[in-house]
């Protein structure tokens, strides 16, 4: 089987859970015989490239191809275009409607005159052909994933495939275009949805883009069933057309010996790790601790990574007079991140609308408690975590404090989580994702 893949970020560039998920995938895929050719809207720098290597670059598609030693049936196609939905993870609280803005407020971009981006006439009928640079998302990027269909579509005339695969919305107009040009089938993966992203406050634009890839795939894979209701719901997809297949979480790279960290703790440590945004619920868990803090002392709240509600919540932990109590670690990745589950002795995902989640699973493999809340796909598959609705923050102290203070409990959590997180690996995803392609590619014959 030979699949065209699009995404828009890949370790070791992630802002979020879709990176490690791609890479997950594939290597998954790989590993079974997959052949795949990924398209990314940009190359892996010298810096990071260490465990690349550069096959040919193509000038005239403004892109290069390159492989991953430990992914063998995997090329990669990085094409220039950027596409940064979340801002540079190395900058503090980046505001997503300062992301790439160029022009001036009330003025639009277009598709249209001067610098025109040359969009498939497939996707441009099918969504609006300008947007203001006032929503949400900024002007620029509006222009950058079209300039990523238009270069994918010229990748896809090189290659051989028998099935297309999106990965979330910034690639489903490329989707749609290369299988109108191609005639193979398309299948998008939703790993989050434009209701999660921004509550019922969305961007119109992004949400044509959305409802455009879903009506026009062959199958919409989503990443839980709690995902997969929004799409029916909000997007009138049929309800047969969409597959679940649940993510996978695998043993990290990084290894190392972090013992001497818990060795010279004074205090208990409760972690939150994901962007700060209103998805993920933020001033949830600050209101959590605030209440935590007036029963236990020897506890200390660690907020790591980055986005608009960065200052917001830093300022909330100020007003209600537990500053020195929260930590915030901005955004952290490769070791780093392993650090942080080994300091932790629990961590809680308050998201209010989380499509997977795939931090708890992380924490677990690390011998973690974890906090969940009820409104996650996650929350369907696991067993060993506790469980409580985003708004409760009553309840979510009571549990924070239960596992802080019974060592029993927190130990039960942790050893029967790490067998249980062990179990959720990425060949199960991957072998639900091949039964897809194998029945497309077969009802297409």
């Amino acid at each position: 089987m030979k699949v065209l893949m699009l995404g828009w970020e890949f370790p070791p560039y992630i802002s979020g859970g879709l990176g490690t998920a791609c890479y997950g995938l594939t290597k998954a895929l790989s590993e079974q015989g997959t052949e795949i050719a990924f398209v990314l809207p940009r190359p892996v720098q010298s810096a990071y490239s260490g465990h690349l290597r550069l096959l040919t670059p193509s000038d005239s598609l403004l892109s290069s191809i390159y492989e991953q030693e430990q992914l063998q049936h995997v090329r990669f196609c990085a094409v220039d275009a950027a596409l940064y939905p979340y801002g540079n993870p190395n900058e503090k609280a980046l505001a997503v409607g300062e992301i790439g803005r160029q022009a001036g407020p009330g003025t639009s971009c277009s598709t249209r005159g001067e610098g025109a981006i040359n969009v498939p006439d497939v996707v441009a009928g099918s969504i609006p052909s300008n947007v203001n640079v006032d929503v949400n998302y900024g002007c620029d990027l509006y222009a950058q994933t079209h300039r990523y269909s238009r270069l994918a579509c010229q990748i896809s005339r090189q290659e051989q495939f028998d099935v297309i695969h999106a990965h979330d919305w910034m690639t489903y107009p490329a989707g749609v275009a290369v299988a109108s040009k191609s005639g193979k089938p398309l299948v998008v993966h939703v790993h989050s949805t434009e209701f999660d992203r921004s509550g019922e406050h969305i961007n119109q634009w992004v949400y044509d883009i959305e409802r455009l890839g879903m009506q026009r795939a062959d199958r919409v894979i989503t990443v839980s069933n709690f995902t997969k209701r929004i799409c029916v719901q909000r997007y009138g997809v049929p309800d047969s057309k969409v597959s679940v297949v649940y993510n996978g979480v695998e043993p990290s790279a990084y290894g190392g010996d972090f013992k001497e960290i818990k060795q010279h703790k004074n205090e208990q440590i409760v972690l939150f790790l994901g962007r700060i945004t209103m998805q993920k619920g933020p001033e949830y868990f600050v209101a959590a601790a605030s209440k935590v803090l007036k029963k236990m002392e020897n506890v200390k709240f660690i907020m790591a990574g980055s986005g608009d509600m960065f200052t917001r919540t830093i300022e909330m932990a100020a007003g209600m007079g537990i500053g020195h109590k929260v930590l915030f670690a901005g955004f952290l990745r490769g070791a780093d991140v392993d650090r942080a589950f080994e300091m932790a002795d629990l961590y809680v995902m308050p998201s209010v609308s989380e499509p997977f989640g795939l931090s708890p699973l992380e924490a677990m493999m690390h011998n973690v408690p974890v906090i969940i809340s009820n409104q996650s796909g996650v929350a369907e598959i696991l067993q060993h975590a506790l469980k409580v609705d985003f708004w409760d923050i009553d309840e979510m102290a009571n549990k924070i404090i239960s596992v802080l203070r019974h060592r029993p409990l927190r130990e039960c959590l942790g050893l029967n989580g790490a067998d249980e997180a062990a179990r959720i690996n990425w060949s199960h995803a991957a072998a639900a994702c091949e039964e897809i392609y194998k029945k497309l590619v077969y009802n297409a014959a």
